[in-house]
């Protein structure tokens, strides 16, 4: 049995927390991450985005990533 990845669906998902220092990307609490929702496009994504990224700008620590879900589903 083949699995068919739709072309049109290009997945983002948006998450982010606290990360451990600013030189890497290692959460302080796994647990704790703020997954904020899976998009249907990047545009939409990057909109998700930017609103969590500058809801917490008093907060240096705290970083949002947005990840590209339909290159992780590609056979």
């Amino acid at each position: 049995m083949t699995t068919a990845i739709d072309s049109d669906q290009r997945l983002h998902l948006v998450f982010g927390g606290e990360l451990s220092d600013l030189e890497g990307v290692r959460f302080k609490d796994v647990k704790g991450l703020d997954i904020v929702g899976i998009f249907p496009d990047y545009a939409s994504a990057q909109v998700a985005w930017k609103a969590k990224a500058q809801a917490t700008v008093d907060s240096a620590q705290t970083r949002y990533f947005i990840v590209h879900l339909h290159r992780l589903l590609e056979p």
